[in-house]
């Protein structure tokens, strides 16, 4: 077995240990209280050792080892069992640039990040897509998108660098399976990934 191949076999049995929460639909509006209620209830639940950078490998293997299929996987369905929120945040038409009428949804979860109950804790922010476009060029844009929304947390709003990170997942974990091309698969996730240890 391949290190690529373990590393991904391994983020499917460490997701796979994780109890099964209920995601939050996509929403607009959120405040911060709202956020702290959601992700700190089920904090505990992100199994250790899971990155931003372990995500990312996994998407790039599920690409090599599936083309042309953009089909939920099973590694990046578990994400769902940890706690987050997804949210709707405006881009301009295929853009990273984020439409001033977000950044007040943005603020909300700067506002939970900066809470003490969430304090000591992890985030990955992913980038999600339908399957309208080319899917290689899906994984590119839900990056980009993701990078923007963690530099405004991280510029505008403050938020420690080191506590939050981007992740795209383009078309790789669609939200509506049996209708790809549903607007509501163009979302933003935002997931505790565990203690935040500093220095690591």
């Amino acid at each position: 077995m391949s290190r690529s191949i373990r590393t991904v076999f391994a983020l499917s049995l460490a997701l796979a240990a994780v109890g099964t929460l209920a995601p939050a639909s996509a929403q607009t509006s959120l405040t911060g209280s709202q956020i702290v209620q959601t992700m700190g209830s089920a904090a505990r639940a992100a199994p250790p050792g899971l990155s931003a950078a372990l995500i990312r490998q996994a998407v790039q293997q599920h690409m090599i080892d599936n083309p042309g299929l953009p089909i939920t996987w099973k590694p990046l369905e578990l994400l769902n069992n940890l706690a987050q929120i997804d949210v709707q945040i405006q881009f301009a038409l295929n853009s990273a640039i984020i439409r001033p009428e977000s950044y007040s949804t943005i603020g909300s979860i700067a506002d939970a990040l900066h809470h003490p109950i969430l304090g000591g804790y992890k985030f990955v922010v992913t980038g999600n897509t339908d399957t309208t476009g080319n899917r290689k060029d899906n994984l590119a844009l839900s990056q980009a998108r993701a990078d923007a929304v963690v530099e405004a947390l991280t510029t505008t709003f403050h938020v420690d660098p080191a506590r939050v990170e981007a992740v795209g997942l383009g078309e790789e974990a669609l939200e509506d399976v049996k209708n790809p091309k549903n607007p509501i698969n163009r979302r933003v996730q935002l997931i505790n990934i565990g203690k935040y240890l500093p220095g690591k």
